[in-house]
């Protein structure tokens, strides 16, 4: 899975473009402030499994265990099926562009 660092003040300025990044790709993006990292965005599936991990409901250790087998009560999103529903109708803008 990919990481990527970005300063605090550039991600204020790509906010939704990162949270769409990390929601549809699953990418993960460490917030930094002086080049030391203060806070992350991850996808909502990272963060059920941290909270999991952090409870005590997961355990990492048992043979053939692992982050993909994580329970999980909810359905899954099709992320891509999401994302297509809510794109806008209209000639294709430029990267970036009113964004």
């Amino acid at each position: 899975m990919n990481s990527v660092e970005k300063p605090v003040t550039e991600a204020r300025k790509e906010f939704a473009d990162l949270v769409n990044r990390v929601a549809y790709t699953g990418e993960r993006v460490a917030l930094t402030r002086r080049g030391k990292v203060m806070a992350a965005l991850v996808s909502a599936e990272d963060l059920e499994l941290l909270e999991s991990l952090r409870a005590g409901r997961l355990d990492l250790t048992q043979t053939g265990q692992g982050p993909a087998s994580a329970p999980s009560d909810r359905p899954q999103p099709a992320p891509l099926r999401i994302a297509a529903e809510y794109r806008p109708s209209g000639p294709p803008r430029p990267p970036g562009f009113g964004r």
